[in-house]
């Protein structure tokens, strides 16, 4: 923890895991409680001594989000505001505004014209194309053509490009989650032109109004996928960057891809490429990239980039890289990073109980090595903070009967909708 005084005040917009993990980095390092903004009431971030949350439901509107920012940071005029986001939407809604923002805050987010480019998926792989990074085979499907017929004909494997089974997803996440219906998933799997135009109705029946990408399905199961963070300083210099293998991720239906159990290493092909992309499209704060290794050529395959730490970032913190002391000493205090930090750093991170990771795990070679980090006391878990839960019972019961819900969760997932 820093000894000097801090003279900052984290302002985090969310309330999920992922600013959780934000707060406790925060915390850890310079001993300071985070405020945080969400729309609704998390579980995550409640009973906590670490974080203080107000919400209101408007909190994805630029204009809800800047006049409550102004308020707080006004209540504090001496202190710098740290604004970070904690989930996607927010980091819209902070580029949007960050140019409005009061004098004494600061932020770490890219102009908007770059943030569209990167958040949709079909104009990150345009840019992908450009700079080399290998991403899957893809077919692309627009509204416009939607609404003129697209019928199975018009979807079978030589029409498309690649072999069924396929994977069906929204190019944008965020314009995706605005439009619901019944059973409703991140991504899709469809075995045939049939199910996949079935699936496409479903999307863009509900209102969706962007792409739709049918993908070649990388070969492998959950342990074949791996997260790649990197922190862009001010100057759109990469100053960490850390690569993690998952073991697991989460199979209830809105939850699906989640990682939930990742053990950290390094792979500096991979992170060489990543970081020359970054710098080279001069990007700042973070970025974390879904990448899947295929089991039929034991190639990578970068699947989306994600503006913003991912929910999963405390392993970050746990492998040694304190996310928080890269912002607040490049953000707040101006200072230099020096030179880019590539993790070699060998941690277990988990937040499923380590029995759902021995047992679901289809890799015995990711279980075993999981075991030894665990005897060396290389293991992490986000919620297991020993400074929130010490003589604090609504917080303890709470992570206890949370962690405990995901025996249940993987065994039977059709049932948290």
């Amino acid at each position: 923890m820093a000894t000097e005084k801090p003279d900052f005040i984290p302002v985090l917009i969310g309330g999920d895991m992922n600013c959780y993990s934000v707060a406790r980095a925060i915390h850890e390092e310079y001993g300071v409680k985070s405020y945080a903004f969400g729309r609704f009431p998390a579980g995550d971030t409640m009973h906590s001594r670490i974080v203080e949350c107000f919400y209101d439901e408007h909190m994805d509107k630029p204009e809800v989000v800047l006049a409550k920012v102004k308020e707080f940071a006004a209540q504090h005029p001496d202190k710098t505001h740290l604004v970070w986001g904690c989930a996607d939407v927010y980091t819209q809604v902070i580029s949007e505004i960050q140019n409005d923002l009061p004098e004494n805050c600061v932020t770490l987010y890219i102009q908007p014209d770059l943030r569209d480019k990167l958040e949709s998926k079909l104009s990150f792989y345009e840019m992908c194309d450009k700079y080399g990074i290998p991403y899957p085979k893809t077919f692309v499907v627009r509204p416009s053509e939607w609404e003129q017929g697209v019928a199975e004909a018009d979807l079978t494997e030589e029409k498309i490009g690649f072999k069924y089974p396929i994977i069906v997803k929204p190019s944008m996440s965020s314009t995706y989650w605005e439009h619901p219906f019944d059973h409703m998933k991140k991504v899709y799997t469809a075995q045939d032109p049939a199910e996949a135009a079935h699936i496409l109705g479903l999307i863009f029946g509900a209102g969706y109004p962007d792409e739709v990408l049918l993908q070649d399905m990388v070969v492998g199961e959950d342990c074949n996928m791996n997260v790649l963070t990197a922190y862009c300083d001010r100057n759109c210099k990469v100053k960490l960057i850390c690569f993690g293998r998952e073991g697991l991720e989460e199979h209830t239906p809105t939850a699906l891809g989640n990682p939930c159990a990742i053990i950290t290493q390094p792979n500096p092909e991979l992170q060489q490429l990543i970081k020359n992309f970054l710098e080279e499209i001069h990007f700042t704060g973070f970025a974390n990239f879904d990448i899947k290794r295929d089991d039929r050529d034991g190639s990578y395959k970068v699947f989306e980039v994600n503006l913003r730490q991912g929910r999963t970032n405390y392993h970050v913190t746990a492998a040694g890289h304190n996310l928080a002391k890269f912002v607040v000493e490049d953000r707040v205090y101006k200072r230099d990073l020096g030179e880019c930090v590539e993790n070699t750093n060998e941690v277990f991170w988990h937040s499923v109980p380590r029995k759902v990771v021995y047992d679901y795990v289809k890799d015995p070679e990711f279980v075993e090595r999981a075991k030894k980090l665990v005897a060396a006391g290389k293991e992490s878990m986000t919620f297991d903070y020993p400074y929130d839960l010490r003589f604090n019972p609504m917080r303890w019961a709470w992570v206890k009967i949370h962690v405990f819900r995901y025996f249940d969760k993987f065994k039977n997932p059709e049932n948290y909708r």
